[in-house]
């Protein structure tokens, strides 16, 4: 792997960026391997990696139905972020967090990680006690956060709709200073290029069409491309898990909804943060190019479809304009929208599944991009080991027998 530096970047610039190697070469599917992702977006690539870097494992593939990044990873508001309520779910997240703050130098990659600090925001004192809790809950669990009043939340965001007549006034939130966001393409092309440069077989364009079971055990799986034995499998598919167990009687908690997100044009700089208001469920950030980065609640109505409905988009810009009237003559550029897996206590699913050899990351509903580094940590020490880290112990599918849930609704910050 060609190693970046500024001499290269300078070098290539005068040579009009005409000679830049291919990031990650062009798998070709062999007949076998011993380990198979399935599934090239961020958590899929980067469980190759870690178990290449982090076990020695190089025989294996990553498939991909489409191209890599072009799923849930490429369609998400890139918010990074580790305010969750459970001392599991802090564990998991400020792994993931840990992680990206390493990330560039670890992969030569930038990543564009921009830790400028998120604000959740109350306008209640109802909320106000859910933040406080929240902010206990942080601190107890050695994570940085902190709440913070009316007045320094309105000195974060001063933009924020604070007049008389304000429907949604800033009563205050919780705030976390490593919180930001990171270029989501670049996470996918960082982890691949790394994988790639260890010996990680990346196949595009590559459909899964059944996983083969024999005697209890993962063999391997058929695909467009044909045929591949494996004895360890790893799905990281998100809202395509359920088509891929349901056949073998795996029956998952999953349910599949639409999560939209808006770019509008570029303007100057006008929010220095990450912003949620928990009031009307928006969010939203600046990117470098100064353009806002906005998403809201889920469209209730399950789909696998990547459009999203017109009434959610009106909830969601509805609750942009309450928060900042200024921004009513802004112009949206872009909408998108991506199929997100939510499970009935907003955690993820993170162990073995029916087959021995079969291992699932999966129900990540809204926050799978901020995750995407613990979770490759974890399925590639899952497919590596067959068996479980003590961080995703918690998330193991027989939560739902037994009863002990993570529920972190509030955490997520979005109604589910």
């Amino acid at each position: 792997m060609k190693r970046h530096s500024a001499f290269t970047l300078a070098q290539q610039a005068l040579r009009g960026h005409k000679d830049w190697p291919q990031t990650w070469a062009k798998g070709t599917l062999k007949p076998k391997y011993d380990a198979v992702v399935i599934g090239g977006g961020g958590h899929g690539l980067a469980t190759a990696y870690y178990l290449a870097k982090t076990h020695g494992i190089t025989r294996v593939a990553v498939l991909e139905k489409g191209w890599i990044g072009g799923g849930n990873t490429g369609r998400n508001t890139t918010v990074i972020r580790s305010n969750y309520f459970y001392p599991e779910s802090v564990a998991l997240y400020d792994l993931a967090l840990r992680l990206y703050e390493g990330l560039s130098r670890e992969l030569n990659y930038n990543i564009m990680l921009s830790q400028r600090g998120m604000l959740i925001a109350a306008h209640t004192p109802a909320q106000m006690e859910i933040c406080a809790r929240i902010a206990n809950a942080m601190q107890i669990n050695g994570v940085d956060g902190r709440l913070m009043d009316a007045q320094e939340a309105t000195r974060r965001v001063p933009l924020a709709n604070q007049s008389a007549d304000a429907r949604y006034r800033l009563t205050g939130g919780i705030w976390q200073d490593r919180a930001g966001v990171a270029r989501h393409d670049a996470v996918a092309w960082g982890y691949a290029r790394a994988a790639s440069a260890l010996g990680v077989d990346i196949i595009e364009n590559c459909e899964v069409i059944d996983i083969i079971v024999e005697a209890g055990c993962v063999t391997g799986v058929e695909t467009t491309h044909g045929r591949v034995k494996t004895s360890a499998l790893g799905l990281a598919t998100a809202g395509a898990t359920t088509g891929l167990t349901a056949p073998h009687g795996i029956s998952l908690p999953i349910q599949t909804y639409a999560l939209q997100a808006f770019v509008s044009e570029p303007v100057k700089p006008v929010l220095d943060t990450v912003l949620l208001y928990l009031g009307t469920g928006t969010y939203l950030s600046q990117s470098d190019k100064g353009e806002l980065v906005i998403g809201g609640g889920l469209d209730r109505v399950p789909t696998h479809g990547k459009t999203g409905n017109l009434p959610m988009q009106e909830q969601i810009i509805s609750g942009l304009l309450e928060m900042f009237p200024a921004f009513g003559q802004l112009k949206l550029l872009r909408q998108w929208a991506g199929v997100v897996d939510v499970v009935p206590d907003s955690s993820p699913i993170l162990g073995p599944a029916g087959p021995k050899g079969l291992f699932l990351n999966c129900g990540w509903g809204t926050g799978g991009f901020k995750a995407i580094p613990a979770g490759g940590t974890l399925l590639a020490h899952m497919l590596a080991t067959g068996g479980h880290h003590d961080i995703s112990r918690p998330f193991d599918l027989t939560r739902f027998i037994t009863g002990r849930l993570i529920d972190e609704a509030a955490g997520s910050g979005i109604a589910h």
